[in-house]
């Protein structure tokens, strides 16, 4: 039995693991009480890799369809041959921009991964790229480009240092933070209130955050008239402060202007927050001595999603704390970060317009509600063939019937994945993955999101089972196979021109030892390189806190300026003040729901994590008399796009009017046999598939403040979850 030092992939905070081994098979995890940021913590879904790793509904082989629809086993070489072969006659026929490729979150917690895709699709020449970004985080990286000209310069809440945070949208308790790395977020925000300070959470649902702390009931899609009201009420009152803005910033006239007929009295009705709340809570943000607005997801995926990220840092400018110790602050990497993405071609936004909809890119990719247009739309640039990895399409985009009729009209889908999930039941191959647990890997997508700054590496735990490959790997071959040279960095296509294949690992040594930390080849003894983390399994601190006072290095802008009113924002809040009302037969707002057990779709198959867990509908006592509801009882839910029936949870948790369902569920069809038992309904069936209904900026799918009616079904259901695995132990989260 060997023990093994390793840090987990499932969410930002990296916590730091300990895996047990018994020849070659993983036994057990436990959290590392030697990681110097984790301390001895992981949630329930880091424990429950175990499961993961070893579920028996795992793909270990590559599968291959057969006429019948079902699968057989085929070797590595019969299938990446006949894929090779079909993808180069499209691209004879069609040319390579009929190929297209989309990746789903697990890929990011990969440092391999996403640049071997991009360089594969950059070799293709193709634009079709998507990611589940369009469902989750595009919005905020596309205000970053329009505030400080760079897509991945995003600012991170300095909770560890701040006296006031604001948070809209997000529940750290459960996420354990996005978009910032904070292990033991819990601990840091409870610190915030410790020190004097407050945390106060806005939020249509009393989530575990904000039943935590204050709650700031807010209606769904409502942060963007409370932050335009904070703006009025803070220019009015005279708290900006300008000096610092005048120094940081061009725009501000304008911006002041573009918030003047905001005040809190006229956008009550549309925020959910009563004018003195609004105004009380201006003058507080304005007057702590250090302050800082943060939002996530929840604010990712309404109408006007872009515009809110904008908002949001543009009132930590208008009150000075930006780029300062206790606001929003910008992480840097001990590698560079900024220079990577530039070599890339990685950091653009608004290069290239989809064909569909004139969408602009984000960090290179189309919002995933376009695909099935793509795929069913004639003409040059047509969507023919389909590389999915560590995605789940069909379950996650918005009206995602749309996309599960489309796939039927490819000439090739190709999965790259640990099950056969909804969208690989319909591929004409399902290549095996390995999990993250069976393969090196190195945090290169969040080293500047940490807010102590931190670089690990970590070796497999495990060897793959059966036949899985690293997602590298199967690109790397299958471009050798294409005559492809790939590369997403211009030193790896010389390499490749050169007839060399440099590994990641390679590549990631290089980049440690040439960095401002390295150990430049040994030049500099004691500086990082690759050997070095290795002799340093549980990771390097490499400070206190992130740097401040960096904000004009940063900025790509050409004056160096954060930009405050960018004519795409001018535009976007015109199109707020003339949005039209939603529709009166449909009277109720739809949002959705992070579980503490669950991490969107792709873990559903562990025992551990679906024990005693139904999907249900959560609304309000008023909400439930006033349409006829009682626990235990199915609903319909309709928008104007579809419906879904589940059983109802009423809770004071919920703001009157709003009803919460949680994301993931409504598995069907997939080779996972616990995820299909826990039955559940997929709540974006109900979100429009239409392009035209997307986000206009960025592109994201509207997933929230959905307008929709509920209704009894008029039978009993049981209130535990038929689906339920047996009973077993629960593993400790905690040492």
């Amino acid at each position: 039995m060997a023990k093994a030092v390793t840090y987990c992939r499932i969410c930002e905070p990296l916590c730091g693991l300990t895996a047990t081994v018994e020849d070659g098979v993983l036994t057990g995890i436990r959290a590392d009480r030697e990681h110097p940021l984790s301390r001895g913590f992981a949630c329930p879904k880091g424990i429950a890799m175990t499961e993961v790793q070893n579920d028996p509904d795992r793909v270990v082989h590559p599968l291959r369809r057969r006429p019948d629809g079902g699968f057989e086993r085929v070797t590595w070489d019969e299938a990446l041959g006949d894929i090779a072969r079909r993808l180069n006659a499209l691209r004879r026929e069609h040319g390579g921009d009929s190929i297209g490729w989309y990746f789903g979150n697990p890929a990011t917690f990969s440092y391999s991964h996403p640049l071997w895709l991009n360089g594969f699709m950059r070799a293709l020449g193709s634009p079709h790229l998507y990611s589940a970004g369009s469902q989750d985080t595009n919005s905020r990286f596309a205000a970053s480009a329009l505030l400080y000209g760079a897509p991945h310069l995003v600012p991170l809440p300095d909770i560890e240092r701040t006296d006031f945070l604001l948070i809209l949208g997000a529940n750290p308790l459960v996420s354990h933070g996005s978009l910032v790395s904070v292990p033991r977020i819990r601990e840091r925000l409870h610190g915030v209130v410790k020190r004097g300070g407050r945390v106060v959470v806005g939020d249509p649902r009393r989530t575990e955050t904000a039943r935590a702390f204050e709650h700031l009931p807010i209606a769904p899609d409502g942060d963007a008239w409370l932050l335009l009201s904070l703006l009025n009420v803070i220019f009015e009152d005279g708290l900006a402060d300008i000096d610092t803005c005048v120094r940081q910033a061009r725009g501000l006239a304008a911006l002041r202007g573009l918030v003047r007929d905001f005040p809190p009295e006229r956008t009550a009705p549309n925020s959910g927050v009563p004018a003195d709340v609004a105004r009380s809570l201006a003058h507080d943000l304005a007057k702590a001595p250090r302050a800082v607005v943060y939002g996530r997801t929840g604010t990712c995926l309404g109408r006007h999603a872009t515009l809110v990220a904008f908002l949001i840092d543009a009132v930590n400018a208008v009150t000075g704390n930006l780029d300062r110790p206790g606001g929003a602050i910008f992480g840097e990497s001990p590698l560079p970060v900024d220079e990577i993405v530039k070599l890339s071609g990685l950091g653009t936004y608004g290069r290239t317009r989809s064909r569909i909809g004139g969408f602009p890119d984000v960090l290179g990719t189309f919002p995933a509600g376009i695909m099935a247009r793509e795929i069913t739309t004639p003409g040059p640039g047509r969507l023919r063939a389909l590389i999915v990895s560590a995605g789940n399409p069909v379950l996650s985009v918005p009206g995602a019937t749309a996309l599960d009729a489309a796939l039927d009209e490819l000439d090739l889908l190709v999965c790259i994945d640990l099950y056969v999930s909804e969208t690989g039941r319909k591929a004409d191959y399902v290549l095996p993955a390995t999990t993250f647990l069976e393969r090196e890997d190195f945090p290169l997508p969040f080293l500047q999101n940490y807010l102590t700054p931190y670089v690990t590496w970590t070796e497999a735990v495990v060897p793959p089972r059966g036949e899985a490959r690293q997602e590298w790997e199967v690109i790397d071959e299958l471009a050798g196979r294409m005559r492809l040279g790939i590369g997403a960095l211009a030193p790896q296509r010389l390499a490749h021109r050169l007839g060399l294949r440099p590994s990641p690992r390679a590549m990631v040594d290089a980049l440690l030892r040439a960095s401002a930390h390295g150990d430049w080849f040994g030049l500099r003894p004691g500086g990082l390189s690759l050997r070095k983390l290795q002799r340093n399994p549980h990771g390097i601190v490499l400070g206190d806190h992130q740097p401040t006072g960096r904000l004009r290095r940063r900025v790509t802008h050409r004056d160096r300026r954060v930009h405050l009113a960018p004519d795409e924002i001018v535009t976007e809040i015109e199109r707020l003040r003339n949005a039209p009302p939603p529709p009166a037969d449909l009277p109720l707002r739809l949002i959705g729901l992070r579980e503490p057990r669950s991490h969107n779709s792709w873990m559903h198959n562990a025992p551990s994590l679906m024990r005693t867990r139904t999907h249900a509908a959560r609304i309000s006592p008023s909400d439930a008399s006033r349409y006829g509801l009682a626990d235990g009882t199915l609903c319909e839910i309709a928008s104007a796009h579809g419906s879904i029936r589940l059983p109802v949870l009423i809770t004071d948790d919920v703001t009157p009017g709003v009803v919460v369902v949680p994301h993931g569920w409504g598995h069907e069809g997939g080779g996972w046999r616990v995820a299909n038992a826990a039955g559940g309904a997929n709540v974006n069936a109900l979100a429009s598939p239409d392009p035209d209904d997307l986000e206009k900026l960025a592109g994201m799918g509207h997933l929230t403040a959905i307008p929709v009616r509920v209704g009894p079904l008029g039978r009993e259901s049981n209130t535990g979850d038929p689906g339920s695995p047996p009973d077993g132990p629960v593993p400790d989260t905690e040492n």
